[in-house]
Parts: C-alpha cells; structure tokens; sequence
C-alpha cells in the first residue's frame, strides 16, 4: 500500500477486494509446509500439540513423486488426532490432520481439498504457495500457516498471501531446522509473526485456538468497553500519525480494524484499550503496525492480461505520432516493492524493442513505505517471486546472483523510486500513463474523492489511468472515460474542474472523527439562501419573482415569471435586465440601483406594455438579502399586479357626452402619465449621474494605482532583468557542476563495477561489517559459511546462523573495533574444515573506523599437509634407523645434518659432536681423506649419484677399514642440496666385535 495501503503496488491482495475482509464463520485451518528434513519438525509439533485446538492440521511436504508416501503412517503413530491420506474432495474437519499424498498439488476450495497432479515444470516446487495462497482466500483471517525445515524457498509468497489476508504466520527457527533454507527465505521477507522451534509453535498454536480473532463465527470484533472502542481507536490512530506521519484516519475503517484486531491477537488482547496501552509502552509495535496496515502482495506482471491490453493498446496509443524529443512519462503510484514498476519498464522495453519509436522513458515509482522503496531500489528477488517470469524474460531481464536474481541494470535506470505520500505529497505532471492498482480500495470516499482529481491534473490530454481489478472512477466519470471496462483502463477527459492542492496535512479531519461517538447535531450557521427566500415569499403571499445575485444573475424563479420575463434573442444569457421585458428595464434598473445604494426595501411602480398596446399597472419590489456566511448582497425582485385604477383606456366617447370635459379628462390623464414618465426617468437620470460620478472616481483612483503599479513593474523588470542575467551564471554554474557529477558518477559506477568483479573472483571470504555488527558486504565464498543471501545486507549478525565454530564472534569483533588490535586464531566450521579467522578494523579513507572486515583463509591443505609431511619424515627417519648400513646426509658444503644409528656405533662417535660439523673434522679429523675428498669435490659434482666407490683407511679408533661409499644427490630443501652417504665395510673389523 502507498499512502495508502503498500501496494500498496503497493499492491493489495485480491482476497482482500474481491472476498469479504472476514471468515465466514468456520474454524481455523493451519497449513503447515515443509521439504527437507520436515518430518522430523512435523512429529516434534504433533506430539506437543493439543488434540482439542478446534482447528485442522494440513501437512504439506514435497514428496519424491515416484515412491508412495508412508508420512500419515509415520505422524500417526506421534498424535492422537485422526490423520487421514488426502483424497479429492475430502472435507476437513476440526482436530484432524490431512496429509497431502505423493506426487499431487492440492488447494482448498469451499471446506473441500482438492487434488490435481503435479505438475511437471519449474514451479512444480511451488505446491506449498499454491496451498497457502488458496487457504488465504479461502479462510482469510482464519487460516495460519507454518514453515518448518526444508533446502528451497517454496512457501515464502504463500505466507505473505496469508498475511496479507489477515491471517497469521509461523516459521521454524533456523538453528532447530535440520535445512534452515525454507526458513531462512521465509524470515527475510518480514513477514512472519512468530518465530520459534516446533515445540514452541505447539504451545502458540494452543494459545491462539481460544482467541475471539480465530474462533469467532462472526465478523471479528474485540471486546467492547461502553465508549472505550472510538477512544481508543482514536489513541491508536494518533500514536501511528505522530510515529510515521501518516493519517490513517480517513482510510476504511473495516481495513484498519481488521489490521488491529490481527495484532492484538498476536498479543493475546482482548480489548481496544489494553491494546493502545500497549502501544503506548512499546514504540517498536507501533512500527510493526505500520507495517501491518501497508502490507502489499504483489508480483510481476500480476494480472497477465492486463500487461497485454498494455501492450497491444495502450502503449502504441501513447507512442502512435510522438516526437522523438517527447519523453514517455508514467508514474505508478503505491509501487510497493517495485514488481509493478519493472512489469511496465519490462513490457514496454519489449514493445520497443519491435518497433522503430525510440523515446526517452522516465518511470516514477512511488510508495508510502520506505522499507519496500529500498527493496525495490536495489531490484532483488528471490526464485520464488520470479517463478511466474517466463525463462526468455528471467534471461534478458534479470542477473542470477546468489540466492535469486537481480532486475539488470538496463532496466532498473529507467524507474526512478521515491518515498511519497500519495495523499499529502504534489503529484507528477505532464505525465502518460499512471498505474495505481489496488490502492483505493484502502480509502474512504473523501481520500478517493481527492486522489481521483489529482490523477486528472497530472496526466496528459489523452492520458491513461490504469486501476485495480476491484477499483472504479467512481463519481468522476465526467474525468475518467472507460475505454477497457475488462482490465479498468480509463483516459482522461477534458474539464474545466478547477482543482485545488492543499497538501498540509492539518487541513483533514482529525483521525479520530471517524471513530468518534455520534454527537448532537450542531446548528447550522450558514443561511441557506433558498429558504430564506421562500420565508420572505410566503409573509407576502406568494409574489411572482426571482432570485439574483450580485451581479444580477437569475439564481431561481420563484412562480410564473412569463408575463414579466422572456428570453432575449441571441447568446442565451440570465441576466434579470437582459430578460426583463422592456416596459419594465428602466424601473427595474432603478430599483435595484437605489436598493444596492441603501441596503434596504425598494418599491416602484411600473406598467408593463402588453399586447393590443394595453397598459396594466404592476409594482416591482427588490429586497436585499446579505448572509453572514457569504458575504455578497443577493437580491429578492417580486412582480405584483396591481388594480386597474388610474389606467385610461382610450374609448370613443358616447353620443350626446360633453366632448370637452371629455377631453379635458383625457388630456389631465395624459399629463399625470407623462408626469409620472417623467418622474421614472428623473430618478434614473440621476442614479445614472450618480453611478457615473462614482465611476469616474474609481477611474481616477484606479489610473493613479495603475501608474504606481507602472513604475513597480519597471522597477520589476530590470530586477527580473539582473535575476535573469544571476540565473544564466548560475546555470551555467550548475551544468559545470552536472558534468562533474556526471563524470564523478561514471567513475562510482566503474569502480563498483570494479570492487564488485574483484569480489566476486576472489574466492576468499570476506565479510564487512558496519560500527554495529550490520552487514555491509560480503563475497559469495561468505555467503556459503555465513548462510548469507543479498537480501541479509544491513542486517544485524546476531540474526544469522553462521557454520563456523566459533561462540563468541559477536565479541570478537567488538573487540577489534574498540581496541585496533587485529587478530587472528585457526577455526573450523561444522564440516572440520580448517579457515585462518582474521578480523581487522574497517579504516574509511579519513582513518576512520566504520566497523570491521571478517577474513578467512583456507588452511585446510596446509594443516593437513603439514600433518601428512610429518608423517612422511617419521616415516622416512624409521626406514634411515633400521638400515644396518651406516647412513650420513650432509649438506652440499658437506656438513652432517644427521646419521643413522649404525654410523655412531660403527665408527664411535655421538650426534653432539657429529651434526652440524664438516664430515672431514669428525674424530679429530679422522675423516679428512683424500679419497673421500675426490669423492664429494670431484666426481659427486658432475654426477648425480656414485656407486661402489672404494676407499681406504686406518681410523684411529677402529683400526684400518675398506669401505665402499655410495653416494646420492637429493632433492633441494630450504636452499640446500643434501647429499646420501651410504657406507659399506669390506675389510676390518666393526667396533661392535672389539
């Protein structure tokens, strides 16, 4: 969800729009998964388990497809709940276990498990997902979901579906799990509530069987204090806003509520209030209930077909005649963890790449959560959250690293991710296309009613606006025309709707008035002005009139105003002058005039001109009407026939009738109506006058503002002139600075290039760590001893299971960094194999210690050579020892390294006076002879060996002896030829018989 749920694609789950947000009524099913090594953490959690929890076990393990499965034998014998083979169609009950059978996926549809054959292809490893994402839609917040031991990542999205869906989540511990892969994978993605061995999920699993948010049949709803639930909520709502900065408070309220209760079962709380206690003493839940609200499922190209229509309609729309100058701009807003954004940058490079339009493309993606911003920045996923991408696409699109795959870097500079608050934050502009899927369903009606608008104001004339399968325009079809009702793809209207951005949060209601107790209607201030027009018709019976504004516009006819007014040819216009018939124009002018003049009640007399030339006489009225709230006089203008008294007609006069009086009479009448004519245009002659006057001095005043506001402008523009001429420097200033940070860029990116190759091909492991013992770097050998995966970076140690032997790690390298002193000491990890651990303090170019650098040298070749070496000398010495043959080895300047036993015997010398002296000064220089000399200087040099060679002597102790020497070069050691004596006797006794 973005500002917004993180999806908000922030993404939201399907489950959650098109599926009621509760159970409906039945019990929990907990589905527990596992792979390698699963059986073991299967029979640890049945056998602590209690047999009356009132929820259904399912076990789900990858099997070898080509055996029968023995597995509900086996968890047979370890529980006392019926465990039962699954069979298509079976529906499960409360405390018993269903255990999936060799060779089968299966899902869960209405109560019933369903069986289908496995499938044979690279997701056939994915029947755990598929489990757990049906279980999710099936149960909502009623199903649980379990990961215990296993060597892949099968399970991971199945426990976010869970989640997402209100449900709750479990993983096995990594150092009880016999393979912590599944584990592992399952921890990283942060979406697992409990952590713990099996045993400890037994007893979990006991304490959540009794909570209301799992066992209640109807919608879930804490208990409830008389006026404590709007409070508290309100409490909580207010903790979120001041810890995150962001208002939840016109969100739907079932989505928010839903989200509590979930964590308040967690806790095991039963009430609102104790839950914001809660909050109150522990901050990190608040986090973690941010969190909660912004959970997004999402995945790439979720929704395929929707892709398609992109691709097929939408995109050659938008590219169809574009300037090549005109970059393609599209903003998807609530990106959640980025699949979104690179599904669009992905489709759209494949569009491009068959066919000839080549524009420069600016991808903003944006979410609310600055932990899914900073998974989508660095583009990495694992295996199972790209198992939907086709293999052409994982090959052209994405890297394999260690672990899973990154998007490569082609793709990932086209979208551009940032942290944003949909609701408080100014939009982008001039843009092409915006992709906000599965973000308002999260919002109230006031939240959509502004976002809608918004999208308008940024796109382009022509623009799309592509929505969630559940998400509507709404009440703004007058802005949004639907052209693909299938996939929810709307373009933009033109409209004249002014559009107003108020982005100070402060401006919406408090977070808490949704949640608030009714209260007592307040009376309203405002004066509607309708109704107090009809109380001012009805105290006088009921006068035909209008209403008008300021500036004299119809607003309402009161009656049947026919007789007084008609429409005038020509542009259609409501304007009450324009309108009035003509008898009636220069009485009606003047009223209003002298109205507007005095504020108060106006009454003339007029007559109206009919057809046959007829006069009849009629009064005009016009009331001022001022509300407080609006602040502009309107005015009330009533038409009241009046009696025909006064009216001459013009009839012939009888025979026999005073003809003079007659016309007396008539001339007397003529005077008065001229009189009265001329009293009518005396009063608008003068209010003209009077207008007039006004009007000139409003000139004269406004000529001298205009002439004022002339010699600002002049004194503007040769400012703006100066800030232009400022602006220019400045320019230039920052495109030398662009083009030095550009080049800085390039030179980063070559170097990281660089220390990225130099990492990899080193096959050493290394390990850099920050001042906290987070994870910095490491080399792929590390990732193997250290069970490291990208995802691990900024991570604490103490989180990871390493493999080697060493218990106080942590401490060590606290140690280094606070003392400077390096170390280094012989290890081995869990297979015995023997590394040189070396830390050292982590120096920055400033000398700075930022952390330490973790080495291990591969010495296992060495401690196991040397070993064999020394073997190999004991060895050999036993064989020297047992020659009855006296044996000298002399270095080539011919001094005695060592002799065998038999030499000292024979010729009756010890080692002390023999090793380490020149053979021709042992015994007092009894062996300084010429023979043996010829021998060693002369013909051993230009032979490798000399066999048989005889020589003669008379030694002072022994007596004379005939020996044949045979003598042997032997391989170099440490700079130094040795030479093998071997000393035959022929003649003369031995010592040993004297």
């Amino acid at each position: 969800m973005s500002s917004q749920p993180t999806a908000p694609e922030n993404d939201a789950p399907q489950s959650e729009a098109a599926n009621p947000e509760v159970s409906d009524g039945s019990f929990p099913v907990v589905a527990i998964g596992a792979s390698a090594g699963g059986l073991e953490a299967f029979t640890e959690l049945l056998s602590h388990l209690s047999t009356e929890t009132g929820m259904a076990f399912v076990l789900v393990q990858h099997l070898d497809p080509k055996q029968p499965s023995l597995l509900s034998e086996i968890i047979g014998r370890t529980t006392e709940m019926p465990v039962h083979e699954v069979v298509d169609g079976v529906a499960i009950a409360p405390n018993q276990v269903y255990v999936i059978p060799s060779n089968t996926a299966m899902t869960i549809v209405n109560g019933e498990l369903r069986l289908r054959p496995r499938p044979r292809s690279r997701t056939a490893s994915r029947i755990i997902d598929d489990f757990f994402s049906a279980l999710a839609e099936e149960r909502g917040n009623k199903a649980i979901g379990v990961v215990l031991s296993g060597a892949d990542a099968d399970g991971t999205l199945g426990l976010e579906a869970i989640k997402a869906a209100g449900g709750i989540t479990f993983s096995q511990s990594e150092a009880s799990a016999k393979f912590s892969s599944m584990p592992h994978q399952a921890i990283a993605t942060g979406q697992i509530d409990f952590i713990q061995t099996p045993e400890e999920i037994a007893a979990t699993l006991a304490g959540l069987s009794d909570h209301p948010y799992v066992t209640s049949s109807v919608p879930v709803e804490p208990v409830v204090i008389p006026n404590e639930e709007p409070r508290a909520m309100a409490d909580i709502l207010s903790l979120l806003k001041r810890a995150t900065k962001v208002d939840f408070g016109q969100y739907k309220p079932t989505t928010l509520k839903r989200r509590v209760f979930r964590r308040m079962a967690l806790h095991h709380l039963e009430s609102l209030e104790s839950y914001s206690q809660y909050l109150q003493a522990n901050p990190g839940e608040v986090k973690a209930l941010y969190q909660e609200i912004l959970i997004g499922v999402t995945s790439f190209f979720r929704d395929a077909p929707v892709f398609t229509a992109l691709g097929q309609t939408v995109l050659p729309a938008l590219l169809r005649d574009r300037r090549p100058d005109l970059p393609l701009r599209i903003w998807v807003a609530g990106c959640s963890t980025g699949q979104e954004a690179y599904s669009i940058a992905i489709c759209l490079l494949e569009y491009l790449s068959n066919h000839a339009a080549n524009p420069a493309i600016q991808i903003f993606a944006t979410d609310v959560s600055e932990q899914a911003i900073e998974v989508a920045r660095f583009g990495w996923y694992s295996a199972s959250q790209v198992a939907d991408v086709s293999p052409e696409r994982l090959q052209r699109f994405f890297v394999p690293v260690e672990g899973g795959y990154q998007i490569n870097k082609v793709v990932r500079e086209l979208c551009i991710f940032a942290c944003q608050n949909l609701v408080s934050d100014p939009p982008f502009s001039r843009l092409d296309l915006i992709s906000c899927r599965n973000v308002l369903i999260y919002f109230g009606a006031a939240l959509q009613n502004r976002v809608l608008p918004m999208f308008h104001y940024g796109l382009k004339p022509g623009g799309v606006l592509l929505l969630g399968s559940s998400e509507t325009a709404g009440e703004f079809n007058h802005l949004f025309s639907l052209t693909d009702s299938r996939h929810k793809i709307y373009a933009k209207q033109s409209s004249s709707l002014p559009l107003s951005f108020d982005f100070d949060p402060s401006t919406y209601a408090p977070s808490s008035e949704m949640f608030r107790p009714p209260a007592a209607p307040e009376r309203r201030q405002e004066i509607d002005l309708y109704s107090l027009a009809d109380q001012i018709v009805l105290s006088r019976y009921g006068p035909v009139g209008v209403l008008v504004n300021d500036r004299l516009e119809i607003l309402q006819f009161r009656g049947q105003t026919g007789a007084y007014l008609e429409p005038s040819p020509g542009r259609a216009s409501l304007n009450l002058l324009t309108m009035a018939k003509e008898g009636l124009r220069l009485d009606l002018r003047t009223a209003l005039y002298q109205a507007k003049q005095s504020g108060q009640g106006v009454w003339r007399r007029s007559l109206l001109i009919e057809e046959g030339d007829r006069p009849r006489p009629l009064q005009i009225e016009v009331v001022p009407i001022a509300p407080e709230i609006e602040g502009k006089t309107h005015y009330l203008v009533l038409f009241t026939d009046l009696p025909a008294e006064g009216v001459t007609v013009d009839v012939p006069a009888p025979e026999g009738s005073d003809s003079s009086d007659s016309d007396l009479s008539r001339v007397h009448q003529v005077n008065l109506a001229l009189q009265h004519d001329l009293d009518t245009t005396r009063a608008h002659l003068q209010s003209i006058i009077q207008e007039q006057e006004a009007t000139n001095q409003d000139l004269r005043a406004a000529n001298e503002e205009i002439l004022s506001s002339n010699e600002e402008l002049q004194s503007t523009n040769e400012e703006l002139q100066t800030a232009k001429e400022e602006i220019q420097a400045t320019n230039e200033e920052l495109s030398t600075i662009n083009d030095e940070l550009y080049r800085r860029n390039n030179e980063t990116t070559r170097i990281s290039d660089d220390f990225q190759n130099l990492l990899s091909s080193i096959h050493i492991p290394i390990l850099m760590l920050e001042g906290d013992l987070r994870i910095r770097r490491f080399t792929p050998t590390a990732a193997e001893i250290f069970n490291l995966i990208p995802s691990d970076l900024g991570r604490p140690l103490s989180d990871i299971n390493h493999r080697l032997a060493v218990t106080d790690l942590d401490a060590q390298i606290l140690a280094v960094i606070n003392t400077l002193v390096q170390t280094s000491q012989e290890v081995q990890d869990q297979d015995n194999h023997w590394y040189d651990l070396r830390i050292r303090p982590y120096r920055t170019l400033d000398n700075r210690i930022d952390g330490a650098v973790v080495v291990l040298v591969d010495i296992d070749d060495l401690k196991r050579g040397s070993e064999q070496l020394r073997q190999a000398r004991d060895y050999a010495d036993a064989i020297v020892q047992t020659v009855r043959e006296p044996l000298v080895v002399l270095t080539d300047d011919l001094r005695v390294v060592t002799a065998n036993q038999q030499f000292y015997q024979t010729f009756r010398v010890n080692p002390g006076d023999t090793e380490g002296r020149s053979i021709f000064d042992l015994g007092n220089g009894q062996w300084n002879i010429p023979q043996l000399r010829s021998l060693l200087y002369d013909l051993l040099p230009q032979n490798s060996q000399v066999d048989d060679f005889e020589v003669q002597h008379d030694f002072e102790t022994i007596g004379p002896q005939t020996m044949r020497l045979n003598a042997r070069k032997m391989v170099r050691s440490e700079d130094c030829d040795l030479i093998l004596l071997a000393i035959e006797n022929r003649l003369g006794r031995p010592a040993a018989e004297d």
